[in-house]
């Protein structure tokens, strides 16, 4: 496995990408089209995409960095069949080494579900292993997702 970072997605990553989310995230999160997927990213500043691929060009992880009022955020997801193999901690490292911050939002209910039916794992305690901060206080609560925030500040030297 090896990380490609990009600042453009071609169509066929952004394809792979596309349905990678569709499959990993909760169904209320998923894009009906590529076309609308597409539509999302346009509206990102300064995005910069770190690519899992193996050994059969297949993208297995995604990770996005992205400048939102004033902040830097991140998303990232990686293949139900990757998980717990220490390739997010190994993607979530890479991105640590191009930023000083880091925020998200995560979904901390394991009450959603994702387009096969399965439940979506909140990922919460996995970004607390990582060093991350959760911001109890800071929530989005909207019909599509509730999420807490989650930041991530490169230790002082």
């Amino acid at each position: 496995m090896k990380i490609i970072t990009t600042t453009i997605l071609s169509e066929e990553e952004k394809t792979q990408v596309f349905d990678l989310w569709n499959r990993e995230y909760p169904e209320k999160l998923c894009y009906n089209s590529l076309a609308d997927f597409d539509e999302y990213l346009e509206k990102l500043a300064d995005q910069h995409h770190f690519l899992l691929i193996n050994n059969e060009n297949k993208i297995l992880g995604w990770a996005l960095t992205f400048d939102r009022e004033n902040e830097r955020w991140f998303a990232i997801i990686l293949a139900d069949e990757i998980q717990g193999q220490g390739f997010g901690r190994k993607m979530l490292d890479h991105l640590k080494e191009q930023e000083s911050v880091l925020n998200g939002w995560v979904i901390d209910q394991e009450t959603n579900q994702k387009k096969n039916g399965e439940l979506y794992r909140s990922p919460l305690k996995f970004y607390e292993k990582c060093d991350f901060a959760i911001l109890t206080s800071e929530r989005i609560e909207l019909p599509k997702i509730s999420a807490v925030k989650i930041k991530w500040t490169k230790p002082k030297s």
